[in-house]
């Protein structure tokens, strides 16, 4: 008789629920035989709703590779909230009808998933490219123009050139052809590329930022204002990694001054 063991090892190279396999095994009335079918058709499901997933985020992609295009790019930023540090965009190039499983908007995928999924849009990915805008910039022009000039900056990077842009909920004035998608991260496989490289590489630069200015929990905020870091801006005062154009930072400024 077939071992459990073995039936398990046949069932993982089964992809599809209509493999006469299961039927075949579906006779077995052992427990641990039904478990098993149960287990691994469960999984196939999964792989089919991610497949279902990933192919309706390129709807976007699918209709401009129709028009003939190949180098599509998504564009994406993050970090116009907090009260620290920069605001990172990033520009990504994926190879056509390219499917990266887990690959969603950033906001959406477990933090422990961050580095696997960008190191697979790192290993993928025709181009990348990454605009930084520090928080001097950003009380210099705004926060929506820094952010403009940061995804300038991410798609300058690019290489090949892209023909097109999808960009989460933006317009830029770029003689490039573009789509603004609302809550694009979460619509086009594109964006919600860019979208992680943003968020992973601005991260880092928060912890970097956590161990120069203790005392903020940059590491875990990142910058936005949680009580932790209300808290160090309360008792250490204000770092110049901080946007004086936010409150309530601006406020700690002007009444800095003011004494």
């Amino acid at each position: 008789m077939t071992t459990i063991k073995e039936i398990r090892e046949l069932l993982a190279t089964v992809k599809d629920l209509d493999n006469p396999l299961f039927l075949e095994f579906e006779k077995d009335t052992r427990s641990g035989v039904q478990k098993e079918i149960n287990k691994r058709k469960k999984a196939i499901q999964a792989e089919l709703d991610e497949d279902h997933r990933l192919e309706s985020m390129l709807s976007y992609e699918k209709e401009l590779y129709k028009q003939g295009m190949t180098f599509i790019a998504g564009v994406d930023e993050v970090g116009r909230g907090p009260l620290a540090g920069p605001v990172v965009a990033a520009a990504v190039i994926l190879p056509k009808n390219c499917k990266i499983k887990g690959l969603n908007d950033s906001k959406k995928i477990p933090k422990k998933k961050h580095l696997e999924i960008f190191q697979a849009v790192q290993d993928q990915a025709l181009a990348i490219g990454v605009g930084i805008m520090d928080n001097q910039i950003i009380d210099q022009v705004n926060i929506y123009e820094a952010t403009k000039l940061a995804m300038k900056e991410a798609i300058s990077q690019l290489s090949p050139q892209p023909e097109h842009l999808l960009i989460d909920a933006m317009q830029l004035d770029l003689p490039i052809s573009q789509t603004a998608i609302i809550k694009g991260d979460a619509n086009s496989l594109s964006i919600a590329a860019a979208s992680i490289v943003a968020k992973v590489t601005r991260d880092n630069i928060m912890k970097d930022y956590d161990n120069q200015y203790p005392g903020y929990d940059f590491a875990a905020n990142a910058g936005y204002g949680t009580a932790k870091h209300l808290e160090g801006l309360e008792k250490l005062g204000v770092t110049p990694i901080h946007r004086t154009s936010f409150e309530p930072v601006k406020t700690l400024v002007s009444t800095k001054k003011d004494k």
